[in-house]
Parts: C-alpha cells; sequence; structure tokens
C-alpha cells in the first residue's frame, strides 16, 4: 500500500497569526490533514472560539495568546505548547501587518512596529522553536512571504511591509542552510492578494481592478483555502527534500 505523504496524524502545529484570515485557513488545512494545533495570536477571544469550533470538529487544540513583538512572550508561548503537547513539528510563521502610509510621511514608530512584528518577531519564534527541532533533529518551518518581497505594486505605499517581507525571503533562505544538518526543512509560500483585513480596502478600488486585469494572468485574487495545497507540501513528509523555497500562490502575477 502507498503511503499517504501528506497525512499529518499526530504531528503538532503552531500558527502565528491564527485569529482571523489567512491564518484560520491555514490552522484548517493542517487540522484536515490530521495535525493537532497550537493557535497563537493576540486576541483570545477568538482564539479559544476557534479552538472550541476545532475541539467540536474533533481537532486537539490549544489557544496561547501572544504579542510576538515581546521576546518574554514567545519564551512562555514556546514553552506552553511544548509542555501541552510535548513537541512541536511543524511552525507557521503567518502573523503580519502591513501600512499605506506614503514612506515621506513614515514615522520611526511605524516603520519599527511593521518590522519588529513582520520580520524580527518571526525570527524569534523561529528561534525558539528551532531550539527543540534541533534537539529533535525534525522540524518544518513555514513562514508566510509574500509576492511584495519581490515586486512592487504602483499606488500602494508599503515600503516597511516590502522590505519585512523580503528579509523574511531571505530568512527562509538563511535558516533552511543553517539547519538543513538538523532535519529541518524552512520553507516560505508567497501569496499574492488575497481578501484579508490587510488588503480588502485596497482590493476593492477601480485602481486595483484595473491592476489585476493588467498583471494577473489568472485574472482574479485568491481564494479561501488556495494557500493550503503548497502548505500541506511543506508541513509534510511529501517535502523531506525541499528547503529554503518560496513558492508563489499568486495566479501568475509575478511571470509578468
Amino acid at each position: 500500500m502507498m503511503k499517504n505523504l501528506f497525512d499529518l496524524t499526530g504531528k503538532v502545529a503552531l500558527i502565528t497569526g491564527a485569529s482571523s484570515g489567512l491564518g484560520v485557513q491555514m490552522a484548517q488545512g493542517l487540522a484536515g490533514q490530521g495535525a493537532k494545533l497550537a493557535i497563537v495570536a493576540r486576541r483570545m477571544d477568538r482564539l479559544e472560539k476557534l479552538a472550541k469550533e476545532f475541539e467540536d470538529n474533533g481537532t486537539e487544540c490549544l489557544p496561547v495568546k501572544c504579542d510576538i513583538t515581546k521576546e518574554e512572550e514567545i519564551i512562555e508561548m514556546v514553552d506552553k505548547v511544548i509542555s501541552h503537547y510535548g513537541q512541536i513539528d511543524i511552525l507557521v510563521n503567518n502573523a503580519g501587518m502591513a501600512s499605506g502610509t506614503a514612506s515621506e510621511d513614515m514615522t520611526l514608530e511605524e516603520w519599527d512596529k511593521i518590522i519588529r512584528l513582520n520580520l524580527t518577531g518571526s525570527f524569534l519564534v523561529s528561534r525558539e522553536v528551532g531550539k527543540h527541532m534541533i534537539a529533535r533533529r525534525y522540524g518544518k518551518i513555514i513562514n508566510t512571504c509574500s509576492i511584495q518581497g519581490i515586486r512592487c505594486t504602483m499606488g500602494m505605499p508599503g515600503t516597511p511591509y516590502n522590505s519585512s517581507k523580503g528579509g523574511d525571503i531571505m530568512m527562509v533562505r538563511s535558516l533552511a542552510a543553517e539547519w538543513a544538518q538538523y532535519g529541518i526543512t524552512v520553507n516560505g509560500i508567497g501569496p499574492g492578494y488575497f481578501p484579508t483585513d490587510i488588503d480588502k480596502e485596497y482590493l476593492a478600488t477601480d485602481y486595483f481592478k484595473g491592476q489585476l486585469a493588467m498583471h494577473c494572468p489568472m485574472g482574479r485574487i485568491g481564494r479561501d483555502g488556495e494557500l493550503n495545497g503548497v502548505l500541506i507540501y511543506f508541513a509534510s513528509d511529501a517535502s523531506s527534500y525541499t528547503t529554503g523555497q518560496i513558492m508563489y500562490v499568486d495566479g501568475g502575477w509575478t511571470l509578468v
């Protein structure tokens, strides 16, 4: 009988930014393959509601409140997940934010806030989970990157976000090179435009609709769940010889 390489039964997946948007969809995708979940975000009320929904559907789920801009909270969060489950097999670094402020009006405080969450926070979570994975000689780390890590969009100011996502791509590659010796793979997903809280106002503009028609061969934004195929591949043993890679899920936007 052929082994199901995408089966995640018995694996524990930690997802940051899991209280809304793509984080919820990713948690659902991993749960659908049998993974146990640790969902992490700042909004505990949303996490508890989601955890109950997962539990009601037969998925073990631990909600953990954590602000990943705070190192001490990250250390406590990772310890709590390991104490509860005994292991972390999969890490999805998904927490992030953007800003539409023009660069000439950007304050240092706003710049630091975005970089701290999108880049530094993901590194610190990876560092703490990575220590555990190194000891176990196994782990799957997946970062939510972005097509805006390699291209810019006219009419949409986003220098700190784009800079953080460019750094995120190189963090994936660097960690992949460092930690391959420990049986850890590190990969990234580069979403195009999806209907999330970050982008919803921009996606509704006539300007964006024109850009979509001009630059996206498939002529539409992403739909709920369309990141999950790549996510499950990177999280499973199907990707055992794949590391340091960014898979763009963008309807072909980065082709033209």
